[in-house]
């Protein structure tokens, strides 16, 4: 009776998606995220994105892209660990 559902799970979790194509800001940015959710102790998914058709489809232009639980936060710059971290604490 005490285990959660994995929708219960899924709702306390956070995802994170990072949308670009494999570019050297791409891969930095991906490495900032895990280090600011790491420095958090948060528990997130994160979930890279780099199918050009799907980072059309959300309206993304400039990588690299940073949704948070399916809302665009950050577009077309590399963020800082310091940057992703003022976003997670909201």
């Amino acid at each position: 009776m005490g285990t959660k559902t994995d929708e219960e799970v899924g709702e306390m979790r956070m995802k994170i998606e990072i949308l670009g194509t494999g570019c050297p800001k791409c891969k930095a940015t991906e490495k900032n995220v895990r280090k600011a959710v790491d420095e958090l102790g948060i528990q997130a998914e994160i979930v890279k994105i780099d199918d050009l058709q799907e980072i059309v489809n959300r309206g993304v232009m400039m990588t690299p892209a940073v949704f948070i639980d399916g809302e665009a936060k950050i577009v077309g710059h590399v963020p800082s660990p310091e940057e992703i971290k003022k976003l997670l604490k909201k």
